[in-house]
């Protein structure tokens, strides 16, 4: 069958999709979900079919595309395509048999994959998967499958027999910007650390989002190649390259109902690992109240699990479980989070402490666990690399390769309203509640607002007097502000004892 394009101007933002009118529909016997091979040319594509409600929309003789099959095709409005039905992708007998309780090989499951990659199943198709994964659960053997396939199905950075480090935090607590700390530490002792981050799905910032403020994050492959191997390291955002690109996918299907599942938990973790070729690896717990763990023997438990699935992927694994009890840091938002960062490397008197610490902590284990420091001597390496500056200046140095903007926290600008948060009586801050001020800073803003943001002037344990200020809220919009004043009369975000 023959039909005319009509560009619809509509971006799915996965699925590839084609509108039908009913009528040639029927002559072909589509039916909705269905999938069509559209060809223009030499180009094809295969794409699911949706239906018009009225011929209006779609006159019969018509197919409406949106804009990631027209990229595909290099079509346009008034083009000429042929189609014809295709068989529904092999993966969805997959999926079905996932809800019926089935254990899948590396096969079927790289198959789903790759079809989550290529655009080839539909988001609910995709659910079906993830919620079947949730209810039923995966062994061990799938969690294997399952990382290898997000590994295998994107790009991948590659740097010979090199000794790689990489870390991740499974996340809930505001602040925590550690990497960008850890990271030039690590470079300087002689580690290669091509470090991807992500942005904020529901935090006020992601590391990526505020490493922004700082450098250019989006690069290329070959510019992250460049950099690392001029440098040591990189600060980059993993979402530009391509890297275990299905876990983006299945994140977004996860967020709605707030949808964990061990398993896809650990392949995601791991995955983003696997793709630049880490062969160390520390992963952040926090635990408290408001994080993704909320207790110590989920936290114990899932260690066990990541040190079982590195050593099956060949890394090396180190698992801390830190206190998730409160921000880490004093900044909140994209441009605080880099004052913070800044602070710490340049060791300003202002820099906060918990930040600094954990930093060293952290670090300290990676230069332990790669050979780069004796037992017991990693935390003295990874301060002295911090007190000499040698680990600010291999921070210079990263964010020029990448492309600076900032290096001083005199060129980082707040937004432009604000108001502060005083304590309602005397006393001592018994609780900073994470997900309270995570909730106040994003009405604030954050992320889109890198300007946007709180800083917190108080931490677990500090004394307040009645009237004293707790914390500042910034906002480049005065609408936006108001909103975030409102939340903090139903919601302080600090609990006073």
């Amino acid at each position: 069958m023959k039909l005319i394009i009509k560009d619809m101007d509509i971006a799915t933002g996965i699925t590839l999709v084609a509108i039908m009118n009913r009528k040639d529909a029927a002559l072909l016997d589509l039916h909705l979900a269905d999938r069509i091979m559209i060809r223009k040319g030499s180009r094809e594509i295969v794409a699911v079919v949706d239906f018009a409600e009225t011929a209006k929309t779609i006159p019969q003789g018509t197919l409406g595309l949106f804009e990631e099959v027209l990229a595909n095709l290099h079509a346009k409005s008034g083009d000429e395509v042929s189609i014809h039905p295709v068989q529904k992708p092999e993966s969805l007998l997959y999926i079905k048999k996932k809800m019926d309780g089935g254990i899948l090989s590396y096969h079927e499951i790289k198959s789903i994959i790759d079809d989550v990659v290529n655009n080839k199943i539909t988001t609910v198709e995709l659910t079906y998967y993830v919620a079947a994964n949730y209810m039923k659960g995966m062994d061990f053997k799938e969690v294997v499958h399952l990382t290898r396939a997000m590994i295998n199905s994107g790009n991948k950075l590659e740097f010979g027999n090199r000794i790689v480090v990489d870390k991740h935090c499974i996340g809930g607590v505001c602040g925590n910007r550690t990497t960008p700390i850890i990271v030039p530490i690590l470079a300087v002792a002689g580690l290669t650390v091509p470090k991807t981050s992500s942005r904020s799905i529901t935090s006020p910032a992601g590391t990526a989002d505020t490493l922004e403020v700082l450098c250019n994050v989006v690069l290329e492959m070959k510019d992250i190649v460049r950099v690392v191997d001029k440098t040591g390291a990189c600060l980059v955002w993993g979402g530009a390259v391509h890297l275990a690109p299905a876990d983006d996918s299945i994140i977004n299907v996860e967020h709605p109902l707030s949808i964990d599942a061990e398993g896809q938990l650990l392949a995601s973790i791991m995955a983003k690992k696997g793709s630049v070729s880490a062969t160390h690896v520390i992963i952040d717990i926090p635990v408290g109240y408001g994080t993704k763990v909320t207790s110590q023997k989920r936290a114990k438990h899932l260690a066990k699990e990541f040190s079982k699935l590195g050593k099956e992927l060949g890394m090396v694994i180190d698992v801390v479980i830190t206190d998730g009890s409160e921000p880490i840091g004093n900044g909140i938002g994209p441009a605080l989070e880099a004052i913070d960062i800044l602070r710490v490397l340049k060791n300003d008197p202002k820099a906060p402490k918990d930040l600094r610490n954990k930093s060293l902590a952290m670090a300290s284990v990676l230069l332990e666990s790669t050979g780069k420091a004796k037992k017991g001597h990693g935390w003295h390496m990874a301060e002295a690399l911090l007190d000499s500056g040698l680990a600010f200046k291999k921070f210079i140095e990263i964010l020029t390769e990448q492309g600076i903007r900032a290096s001083d926290e005199k060129e980082i600008a707040l937004g432009e309203y604000h108001f502060n948060v005083r304590a309602n009586k005397t006393g001592f801050i018994k609780m900073m509640n994470n997900r309270a001020l995570s909730r106040i800073a994003r009405i604030a803003g954050c992320p889109e607002d890198k300007k946007a943001g709180i800083f917190l002037f108080k931490h677990n344990g500090d004394k307040v007097i009645n009237g004293e200020r707790v914390f500042t809220v910034y906002s480049e919009s005065s609408i936006k502000l108001r909103y975030a004043k409102e939340m903090v009369e139903k919601v302080s975000g600090f609990v006073i004892r």
